[in-house]
């Protein structure tokens, strides 16, 4: 009885209602915008606060995607490891005074791990030709998933030497918060950065449906908000939700026909290894050239139409859009239960009025899932670029070997001649 007694006392069975406080954050709006809407009341103050801020936000948004690219990428990273910085950060101010060791050190060199195994991957699959003009990198590349393994179980090892007496229960709790963390922020990123490398209206559309969704679904609920949504988040109204699901609709149609007609954003992102640079050339696919349609005889009599031009990607786009607005917010429902779990109202106060950076993509990470495996499952075909790049860097025997099946595949097919020579 003592011995189970004293296993039992090792346990840290609290229930939620004893989970420390975390300290709240403190008041970033700037002294300026402060002074400038001081008179106003903390709604119309809150609003004002918000709407500056969003705009400044989707200021920067565009500048960046004027960048191109492999800046968005590094946005991408640069929102990831914040979004986990914040997380994590709640998990160390909630035990800090059980004073483990390691756990913060622990938490970014797994961070460090998981990304160098990602993004490993990616410069794999897509810098082939990039890869094979220098040794050192043919190293990592080829036994990149064993450096990989290694360096997480050194992680895993150090764990393990890290357990203290009477916190084990605790510190697999954390082990467990880490890896979670983990998995919404990095595996999610990388598989924005996946989408964008398809073409960025992949990327641009998605991202910019959850945000219109955002701002109309708050503009709806604050203005003619009555009827409450859910308890997770009291201020969330079905006339928000409603009025936000029809704008997002109405808006990734008209803003997938805008994209549509410019190259730069439906190409399929590519690495240049002859100027050093991404790339965003190519002949349109079928998605990305207009087609006629049929319109339905119950709309013809309302709309007068019985045919309308449009780009089957705004096809696509209505299903992208659809997700955004019923389904996305479930994202930002589940980071508020999170944040009622610890007595939190923000996840920081990185941006005033709105919180910190993993309030604004609790729903974009869920919308990423959503993206990749629809491209998969609908859209994405046999990409003979990336076939090319594998075939470039085989050996010359086996790249004969290659070039001899395929000419007798197009013999039997009839579009090469027997008697062709190679």
């Amino acid at each position: 009885e003592v011995d189970l007694e004293e296993r039992l006392g090792e346990l840290d069975l609290r229930s939620d209602s004893d989970v420390p406080d975390v300290p709240p954050p403190t008041d970033s709006t700037p002294e300026i915008l402060k002074r400038a809407l001081s008179g106003l009341s903390a709604r119309w103050k809150n609003w004002w606060i918000r709407g500056i801020l969003t705009l400044a936000m989707i200021f920067v948004f565009f500048l960046i995607i004027y960048l191109g690219s492999f800046m968005l990428m590094l946005l991408v990273l640069s929102i990831q490891v914040k979004c986990y910085h914040e997380i994590i950060t709640i998990g160390y101010r909630v035990y800090h005074s059980y004073d483990l060791p390691w756990f913060r050190s622990l938490s970014w060199y797994f961070l460090l791990c998981v990304n160098y195994f990602f993004y490993g991957e990616t410069v794999a699959d897509y810098f082939a030709t990039f890869v094979q003009r220098r040794e050192q990198l043919q190293f990592l590349i080829r036994y990149h998933r064993f450096i990989s393994f290694a360096l997480y179980l050194t992680g895993f090892c150090m764990f393990v030497l890290s357990l203290v007496k009477k916190h084990y229960r605790l510190q697999f709790y954390m082990f467990a918060w880490t890896h979670v963390t983990l998995l919404i922020t990095v595996t999610q990123s990388h598989l924005v950065i996946q989408n964008l490398f398809e073409g960025m209206i992949w990327f641009l559309v998605p991202i910019s449906s959850v945000i219109c969704n955002d701002i109309t679904a708050y503009i709806f609920g604050f203005f003619f908000g009555r009827t409450p949504l859910i308890k997770l988040s009291p201020k969330k109204t079905w006339e928000g939700f409603i009025g936000g699901f029809f704008s997002t609709v109405v808006f990734g149609f008209f803003f997938s026909y805008f994209l549509a007609q410019h190259q730069y954003f439906v190409c399929p992102v590519e690495y240049n290894s002859e100027t050093n640079r991404f790339v965003t050339e190519c002949e349109p696919s079928e998605l990305f050239q207009m087609k006629k349609y049929s319109v339905p005889p119950l709309l013809q009599a309302v709309l007068g139409w019985e045919a309308v031009n449009m780009y089957p990607f705004q096809m696509h786009s209505i299903a992208l859009a659809t997700f955004a607005s019923l389904i996305g917010p479930f994202g930002g429902f589940f980071a508020s239960g999170f944040k009622r779990a610890f007595k939190i109202k923000d996840f920081a106060d990185t941006i005033p009025g709105h919180g910190g950076i993993m309030d604004r993509f609790d729903c974009q990470y869920l919308m990423a899932t959503f993206v990749h495996v629809y491209i998969t499952s609908f859209i994405r075909g046999p990409n003979p670029s990336k076939l090319l790049k594998q075939l470039l860097i085989l050996q010359p025997e086996q790249q004969l070997s290659v070039y001899k099946t395929l000419k007798s595949h197009l013999v039997e097919k009839g579009v090469l001649q027997p008697s062709l020579r190679g």
